[in-house]
């Protein structure tokens, strides 16, 4: 079973590699664009075929490993 998790900084977290993203963007043309968020993605391929036993092994995973919840927030993506 693949789950997907998606884990972003907190909105009161500067994010510097957005600004670069952004300001690049800026500079190719792409000028109508207000903010540039950065983030990282994880598809979890598992071999627990239980919907919401799966959820909570990735869930353990993002709170020990994947994501530091002091600055960032995740959210599990159900799989389909």
């Amino acid at each position: 079973m693949k789950i997907s998790v998606i884990i972003t900084l907190k909105k009161d977290v500067l994010d510097p590699q957005g600004k670069v993203i952004h300001k690049t963007l800026d500079g190719m043309g792409f000028d109508n664009i207000i903010e540039v968020r950065q983030g990282k993605y994880f598809e979890i391929d598992t071999k627990e075929t239980d919907n919401e036993k799966a959820k909570a092994k990735v869930e353990e995973m993002c709170k020990k490993l994947l994501a530091n919840l002091v600055i960032e927030n995740y959210k599990i993506i159900d799989p389909k």
